[in-house]
């Protein structure tokens, strides 16, 4: 992707934002499509679901064959991308108030994490 950066940096940053794509597939049809069919929302939602995936499928392939990384790493770190961008998201674009359970939440990731990443 870029030269002179770590593979594995390259895959975080891909896979930061294949997560922000795919947290706006998922829920953002929730606020923006509120009163449309869900027909409608699913076709918007899988459109930008496509983005995602091609961001997502060379973030894991840079990942797992450059950087190194095994599957069970590469899910443990999706998972942590995936809160630390839903939080966010829930409160900037969905309003919702932030809740201590996401403060767990994200301890409980940072011990998955360890444990995926000791050896």
């Amino acid at each position: 992707m870029v030269l002179n950066f770590p593979a594995a940096g390259q895959a975080v940053v891909l896979l930061i934002l294949s997560n922000v794509f795919m947290t706006f597939a998922w829920y953002g049809h929730l606020r923006q499509l509120a009163a449309a069919p869900w027909y409608a929302a699913a076709l918007v939602s899988w459109l930008i679901a496509l983005a995602e995936y091609l961001l997502q499928v060379p973030a894991n392939r840079i990942g797992y064959r450059d950087a190194g990384l095994n599957v069970a790493q590469l899910k443990v770190l999706q998972e942590v991308i995936t809160l630390s961008v839903f939080v966010p998201f829930s409160f900037w674009f969905m309003k919702e108030p932030l809740k201590l359970d996401y403060l767990w939440a994200g301890f409980c990731l940072v011990g998955a994490v360890y444990f995926m990443f000791r050896s």
